[in-house]
C-alpha cells in the first residue's frame, strides 16, 4: 500500500495558515457559503433526517455484502462490454491504469475529479511516464497549474481567492497576456476556452465515481460544470476509478443517497448533471467511448471491514464535515499533509497511511460533534477519532509530556474528595486573575493557545455540579484597574 502524507508537520503547518491572512479571507467561504446553503437545502426537505437513518443503513448493508455486491457488479459490467480490473493497492492501480493508456497509445489523458486517483498519485505517475495529464473540474485545473494538492474534497481550490486564479492563469495561459481577468465569469471563460482543445483531443478519459452500481454495471459522476460528461463521452477510452466501498446494490439505493449526497455538500437539491455510465458505446449510440474499464481500488479499505472503523467505509466524500469543522475553517486542508483532510480525513489517512506518520490528526478536533451531525450517512466521527487517540496513546506515540498530564489529571480525578475543591479553588482563582475581561492574553504554559487568541477564564460553577442541581455561581471578577 502506498499513500504519501506529510501529516507528521501538521502543528507548523497550522500555525502557518492561522498567520495568512489570504487563507484566512478564502476560509470565509465556508462559514459564509456551503454550510449556510446546506442548512437552507435540509430545512426544505422535511425528510431529510429519515433518509440520512435510510441512507446509513444501506451503507450499512452494502458493506454487510460487499463482496456479492461487487461481484454482481463485475458481472454487470462484463455482460454491457466493459472490463473490470481488480487492484489491491495504490501501485498496482496505477500500473493498470498506465497499461490501459499505452494499450490505446494514448498521449494524453483527461481528468474528472477524482479524489481516489489523487490518492493513487496517478498524475505523477501518469507524466512520469510520458503521457500529459489534463483535470478538467475547474478547482482541480487550477490546483494542477499551481502544482498543489486539492484543499477540500467537493471544493478543490476553495482556499483561494480570485486574484490568486488570475495570476496562475497569466503564469500558464500563453498568448493571452491582455485577457481581462477581473472577474470570476472572465476567468471561467478563460479555463473553458484553454479546455476546449483538450477535450478534442484527448485520447483516454478518466474519471471517478460516486457510486457504483451492481444491478446495472453503471458508474455515477456528479458534476456542476459537465465536465466530467466531456471526460468519459468524448475520449475513444473511458476509465472509471474508484474504491470498493462506493458500490450500491440497485438504482433504487443510488436515488437515496443521491438526495443526501448534493444538499450535503454543496446544498442543492441535486447537482446540475448525474451522469450514469453503463459499457461502451453500442452501434446506435450517437456518441460515447469505444471502451470502457472500471479499476476497482482496495487500498487499505477492506481491512477496514469488521474493524471498529468499519462505519468510515459509509463515507460518500459531501464534505459536509469539513464545511462545518471548526478546526478545518480556521487552518483549511493543506494543514492536514494527506489528500483527505477535515474530521473524515482524520480518521481515514492513519488507516490507510499508518498512525506513526498521522498521530496528529486525530487530535486535530474539539469533538464539538458538528461533523457528527451533518453527516448523511450518519458516521460517528467523534468516536473513531477518540478510538485513534486511545491507540496512539497505548503505542505511546502522543509524546510523554502529554501522557504526564493525563497521569497527573487522572490521580486528582480517580479522587473526587480531593480533586473537587482543588478544581473549585483553581476556578476562583483563574477567574480573579483574568479580571473584568474574562479571559487572558498570557497564560503559563497555555502558549499554544495564547498566541493566536485569548484563553477564557471559568465563569464558575460546573457542568457536574449542574446535573447534581446546584445554582449557577459566577466566578468573582478582579476590579479594574484604575
Amino acid at each position: 500500500m502506498s499513500f504519501q502524507v506529510h501529516s507528521q508537520d501538521f502543528i507548523a503547518r497550522s500555525r502557518d495558515a492561522l498567520a495568512d491572512a489570504p487563507l484566512q479571507s478564502a476560509l470565509g467561504k465556508l462559514r459564509m457559503g456551503l454550510s449556510v446553503r446546506r442548512r437552507e437545502a435540509v430545512a426544505a426537505l422535511p425528510e431529510f433526517e429519515a433518509l440520512r437513518e435510510e441512507a446509513a443503513a444501506l451503507r450499512d448493508y452494502t458493506l454487510a455484502t460487499l463482496d456479492r455486491q461487487l461481484e454482481t457488479f463485475e458481472a454487470q459490467v462484463r455482460a454491457r462490454g466493459g472490463e473490470v480490473h481488480w487492484a489491491p493497492d495504490a501501485a498496482s492501480a496505477r500500473a493498470i491504469i498506465l497499461e490501459l493508456c499505452q494499450r490505446y497509445g494514448a498521449k494524453k489523458v483527461l481528468k474528472g475529479k477524482s479524489m481516489v486517483t489523487e490518492e493513487l498519485e496517478l498524475n505523477e505517475h501518469l507524466e512520469a511516464h510520458g503521457l500529459r495529464c489534463v483535470e478538467t473540474d475547474l478547482g482541480e485545473y487550477i490546483v494542477q497549474l499551481r502544482r498543489e494538492r486539492p484543499s477540500h474534497i467537493v471544493a478543490p481550490a476553495i482556499h483561494l481567492r480570485k486574484e490568486d486564479v488570475a495570476e496562475s492563469f497569466a503564469a500558464h495561459h500563453v498568448g493571452r497576456e491582455h485577457a481581462d481577468r477581473s472577474t470570476a465569469e472572465a476567468l471561467m471563460a478563460e479555463a473553458r476556452e484553454e479546455l476546449r482543445a483538450h477535450f478534442l483531443s484527448a485520447e483516454v478519459g478518466i474519471t471517478g465515481a460516486n457510486f457504483a452500481i451492481a444491478e446495472t454495471g453503471s458508474t455515477v459522476i456528479v458534476t456542476n460544470e459537465g465536465n466530467g460528461d466531456l471526460t468519459q463521452s468524448l475520449p475513444k477510452v473511458h476509465i472509471a476509478v474508484t474504491g470498493i466501498e462506493k458500490v450500491v446494490p440497485t438504482l433504487e439505493d443510488a436515488s437515496t443517497l443521491l438526495r443526501v449526497l448534493a444538499r450535503s455538500a454543496t446544498g442543492q437539491e441535486a447537482s446540475v448533471y448525474t451522469t450514469f455510465s453503463t459499457g461502451p458505446r453500442r452501434p446506435e449510440d450517437p456518441d460515447g467511448p469505444e471502451a470502457y474499464h472500471v479499476v476497482l481500488v482496495d487500498n487499505g479499505r477492506s481491512a477496514m471491514l469488521g474493524t471498529e472503523f468499519e462505519a468510515m467505509l459509509r463515507c460518500i466524500r459531501c464534505g459536509a464535515c469539513l464545511n462545518h469543522c471548526p478546526v478545518y475553517g480556521q487552518v483549511g486542508g493543506h494543514a492536514y499533509g494527506s489528500v483527505y483532510p477535515g474530521p473524515m480525513g482524520a480518521v481515514l489517512t492513519p488507516q490507510l497511511a499508518g498512525l506513526d506518520d498521522t498521530v496528529h490528526l486525530p487530535t486535530a478536533s474539539t469533538f464539538c460533534g458538528a461533523c457528527e451531525a451533518v453527516c448523511p450517512v450518519k458516521i460517528p466521527l467523534p468516536s473513531l477519532l477518540r478510538r485513534w487517540r486511545q491507540r496512539a496513546y497505548d503505542a505511546r506515540l502522543d509524546g510523554d509530556r502529554a501522557r504526564w498530564l493525563l497521569r497527573l489529571w487522572a490521580f486528582f480525578a480517580a479522587r473526587p474528595r480531593l480533586y473537587h475543591p482543588l478544581l473549585s479553588a483553581a476556578t476562583m482563582m483563574l477567574g480573579w486573575l483574568a479580571g473584568p475581561g474574562g479571559s487572558f492574553r498570557r497564560l503559563l504554559g497555555g502558549k499554544a493557545w495564547t498566541e493566536s487568541r485569548n484563553f477564557p477564564a471559568p465563569e464558575g460553577g460546573s457542568f457536574l455540579a449542574g446535573l447534581q442541581g446546584e445554582e449557577f455561581a459566577p466566578t468573582p471578577r478582579k476590579a479594574p484597574s484604575r
